[in-house]
Formats: structure tokens, C-alpha cells, sequence
């Protein structure tokens, strides 16, 4: 039995041998995992056990970010080879569910996505997965890279959601791994700068680093005021809202311009009051993101084009033996952290 991150219950993790699937068959890919990012979500079934309706009833690996090598391929499978390196896209759905046939299929409800109870995820050795759903890498991306793949396809999505036309500005609340994928994608998607707020100057910090970002302090400055004055009294074009904070809703309706879109990414614990009469009288649209589809072959292209560098997000790398220390780490929350990963290989 492989060794694997075990989530044993709310608090306690182990790092013990579990008994994982491991035949491969048709249409499927063995790999041996290289590098697995530490998710927010990883983090929170740690310290509470749940989100939402997904309870942790049994003991289940997590990991969910993850890149690897082929090490075997079933048949049926010709575009994958053994030596590829790789990252795989978590989700699993039905093929021939309703959302799948829509393009959908991130909202199908039979979707088996890694670490999310009760399907176990790839904080392990070697795992199986739909060839379908495993991306090979550009020789120029590393794994490091290609386990961030995950959390961009969620910004190329929101960039996708929004309809993003090119010299737009926008405003993303919030500047965690998700908050700065979303500004990085939409500055690929066309956006002329970013306007991001945050309570944490270290965060802001990183994020400032890349071309066209602009950080606001919301400890120190109104956002409402900044995108005020950035935009002559506007609005901006586009608002992404990543914090997950209710807080942002109270002010949210007031940052984006007559006929703008404000962007769902963040998801609050419990249920925010919404401003329909402001909405309605600007005509903003809302979207909501969930997760992602069809977004790896264009997340891959961007980062191994040298448009989008994620490296500068990795704030550390942990040995595998010491994955409990990363979760640690990750529980701590500290502002100079954005994306902490896990080798599990070499």
C-alpha cells in the first residue's frame, strides 16, 4: 500500500500507507506525482472538517494541485506517452450528464473532484487518472509550475466569465493565490490594469510585482474611493470579488461602472445581502465561477508562452515526509505566504 496525507479527521493528519487504486485500464494514466500545491480548501477540511454539504466522514488523502510523469498508459490512449510530464486536471464528471453536454461539466453534480469527501486526492506517490483530464507540459514549464495550473484555470475562468474586452480596468478583491491568478489572468485576457485591494501589505506586495497591477491597502484606503479616482468618477469595468469576505458586498455594487460585471469567485460561509435596486439601476451583471471547464490547454499556453510567470507565487516547498508542517504552515496564514507546495518526488 502506497504511503499517502491522510486527513483522519478534523485535526489530525497522518502520513500512513492507504489503499488507493492503482489499475490502470482504458482511457487511464498512471503517474508517478511530482509537486501538489496546498489548497485553501485542503486547509479548511483540516480545521473544520466540512465545507458546506462535504463532510469528512472517513479518512481521505488530500491534494488536488498536482503534476507528475506518465508511468504507464492504458489502451485507447495515444496522445500521452510514458516519460510525458504532466498535470491533471481534479475533476471527474459524468460524460454524459446534461451540464457535460452543455460544456458544463464543472457544475455537474456526479463530478468526482480529488480530496473533496469522499473521493481521496493525490498526496501520494503514484495515482490514476482519465488520460481525458491529464495535460502534458512544455518543456519550459516546470512542475512546480504545473501544480499551479490548477488554481489559474479558476482566474482564467472568471477572466472567461466576464467577457473582458481589451484596455478594460479591473478591480479584484481579495489578493490570496486566487485573488492574484484572477488579476494575472485578466491582465492576459486583455485587461490594461488591475486595481487590487487587500488587508495584507505583504500580499499586496507580491502582487505589485507584476506589470499593470495596482495595489490598494483596504486598512489604509477606501477602495470604493480609489477606483473613484483611478477611473475619474467611472467605475471600473470589471469587478472580480476572490476574498470570500461579506464585508466586500456591502460596498461591492458601487466599484463597477453603469453596465458593468462584477464577478463571482470568493464564496462566503453564509448567505451576504445583495444590493438589487443598486444592480438593476446600473445594469451590472453577475457571474459566478465554479471551479473551471475547458480552461487547462489555454492556462498551459499562457504560463509556457512567458505571458503569465506563477513562480513568483510559490513562497515555499516542502519535502513530502513533512507535509504536515506545510499544513501547518498553511493554517497559520501568514501574509507574506501565497502558495505553499508539497514535493512528493526527488
Amino acid at each position: 500500500m502506497p504511503l499517502a496525507l491522510v486527513l483522519e479527521r478534523q485535526h489530525e493528519l497522518a502520513l500512513r500507507n492507504v489503499e488507493l487504486p492503482l489499475e490502470v485500464g482504458p482511457g487511464l494514466v498512471k503517474i508517478a506525482v511530482h509537486t501538489v500545491g496546498v489548497c485553501g480548501s485542503d486547509v479548511h477540511y483540516y480545521t473544520h472538517g466540512r465545507i458546506g454539504p462535504f463532510v469528512v466522514a472517513a479518512p481521505m488523502v488530500l491534494g488536488h494541485e498536482a503534476a507528475g510523469t506518465i508511468l504507464e498508459v492504458g489502451d485507447g490512449v495515444s496522445h500521452l506517452k510514458v516519460g510525458d510530464r504532466v498535470c491533471m486536471e481534479p475533476g471527474i464528471p459524468d460524460p454524459n450528464s446534461r451540464a457535460s453536454r452543455l460544456g458544463m461539466y464543472n457544475v455537474d453534480p456526479a463530478v468526482r473532484f480529488w480530496a473533496t469527501p469522499p473521493i481521496h486526492g493525490v498526496l501520494t506517490p503514484q495515482i490514476v487518472h482519465p488520460a481525458n483530464y491529464t495535460f502534458k507540459l512544455p518543456d519550459n514549464v516546470s512542475f512546480a509550475e504545473g501544480a499551479m495550473v490548477e488554481p489559474f484555470a479558476v482566474g482564467m475562468q472568471a477572466a472567461f466569465k466576464a467577457g473582458i474586452k481589451p484596455g478594460d480596468t479591473a478591480v479584484v478583491l481579495g489578493a490570496g493565490p486566487i485573488g492574484v491568478t484572477v488579476a494575472l489572468a485578466a491582465l492576459a485576457g486583455g485587461c490594461a490594469r488591475v486595481i487590487v485591494g487587500d488587508l495584507a501589505q505583504p500580499k499586496l506586495d507580491i502582487a505589485a510585482q507584476y506589470q499593470g497591477i495596482i495595489p490598494v491597502n483596504i486598512r489604509e484606503k477606501s477602495i470604493v474611493d480609489e477606483v473613484a479616482i483611478l477611473t475619474e468618477g467611472w467605475g471600473a469595468d470589471v469587478v472580480f470579488e476572490c476574498s470570500g469576505s461579506p464585508h466586500a458586498w456591502k460596498t461591492i455594487m458601487d466599484l463597477p461602472r453603469p453596465g458593468g460585471v462584477i464577478v463571482v469567485v470568493g464564496l462566503p460561509v453564509e448567505p451576504v445581502a445583495v444590493d438589487i435596486a443598486c444592480a438593476s439601476t446600473k445594469e451590472l451583471r453577475i457571474e459566478n465561477v465554479f471551479r473551471y471547464a475547458h480552461q487547462y490547454d489555454r492556462a498551459i499556453a499562457l504560463i509556457a508562452s512567458g505571458k503569465v510567470d506563477l513562480k513568483p507565487l510559490i513562497s515555499e516547498t516542502f519535502a513530502f515526509e513533512d507535509s504536515k508542517a506545510a499544513f501547518d504552515r498553511a493554517v497559520e496564514a501568514r501574509p507574506t505566504d501565497v502558495k505553499l507546495q508539497i514535493k512528493v518526488a526527488g
